[in-house]
C-alpha cells in the first residue's frame, strides 16, 4: 500500500550514535480517522480504543538510523472543528506532518485536502516532510477511497503516500522508519532545523524547595 517502505530490521544492534536529534511530527485529520491510535502505535506499538483528543496529545519514540538517533516528538491534534483555529499552534515548526484520513469514509479524504491547504500556507516546499496516510486498512471491505485516489492526490501535491492499519499495526513501523530517513535526508549534512536532544536530569522530588513545572499538560509516553 502506497510507496515501497524500507524493511524494519529486527534483532540488529545499531551503532551507538554520537548525537540524538529532535524531530517534531504532527498528525492532522478529521476526528475519528485514527490519529490517536496511530500515535499510540508509533509511540508504544500498542492499540486501544481512544476517546476524541482534546487540544492535543504528545508521545515520544526513538528511532535509530545508521549514524544518528532521532527522537520523535509526536503531536496528535484534535480533529473536531471547534479546535481548528488553535491547531496551527501545534504544527508550527514541525519537521514532518501526516495528513490522515479513513479509507472507509470519503468525507475524511476531502477534509484531508483542507488540512493540506492550511499546511501549504505555513511551509516552504521541501522544508517539511509531508505524508498522506490512508488509515484503517483493516476496513478494506468498506473502502470508499481507492488506493489510486490516494496515490493520485499525493502525486499531484508532492506528498508521499501510505495506507496503514493502526488496529493491526500494518505498515506502522515501516512508515516511521521511512519518515525518519526522509527527515534526516531533508535536513542535510548540517542537520538544518534539527536540534540536539539532551536528557534533562530528574529533580530530587524529596526536596521541598524543588519545583519542576510540567513541560506539557497532555504529555503521554516515555
Amino acid at each position: 500500500m502506497g510507496e515501497n517502505l524500507p524493511a524494519v530490521r529486527r534483532g540488529a544492534h545499531p551503532h551507538r550514535p554520537v548525537q540524538t536529534l529532535r524531530v517534531k511530527m504532527v498528525l492532522l485529520g478529521s476526528s475519528g480517522v485514527g490519529k490517536s491510535s496511530l500515535a499510540l502505535r508509533f509511540g508504544k506499538d500498542e492499540f486501544r480504543n481512544t476517546s476524541p483528543t482534546v487540544g492535543c496529545a504528545y508521545l515520544t519514540r526513538v528511532v535509530h538510523l545508521r549514524d544518528v538517533t532521532l527522537r520523535f516528538e509526536i503531536w496528535d491534534t484534535a480533529g473536531q472543528e471547534k479546535y481548528h483555529s488553535v491547531t496551527p499552534l501545534y504544527y508550527r515548526g514541525a519537521h514532518a506532518a501526516l495528513l490522515v484520513y479513513d479509507i472507509s469514509k470519503r468525507e475524511t479524504f476531502i477534509r484531508a485536502q483542507v488540512w493540506l491547504k492550511e499546511l501549504e500556507k505555513q511551509y516552504i516546499p521541501g522544508s517539511t516532510v509531508m505524508w498522506l496516510v490512508g488509515n484503517k486498512g483493516d476496513l478494506a471491505q468498506h473502502r470508499k477511497v481507492s488506493v489510486q485516489e490516494g496515490k493520485g492526490l499525493a502525486s499531484d501535491r508532492g506528498l508521499s503516500f501510505t495506507e496503514t492499519s493502526a488496529l493491526s499495526g500494518d505498515q506502522i513501523s515501516e512508515l516511521l522508519i521511512a519518515i525518519a530517513h526522509r527527515v534526516y535526508e531533508c535536513s542535510g549534512a548540517q542537520q538544518r532545523g534539527l536540534s540536539e536532544w539532551q536528557e534533562t536530569p530528574l529533580a530530587d522530588l524529596r526536596r521541598r524547595d524543588t519545583f519542576t513545572p510540567f513541560t506539557s499538560c497532555c504529555k503521554v509516553g516515555p
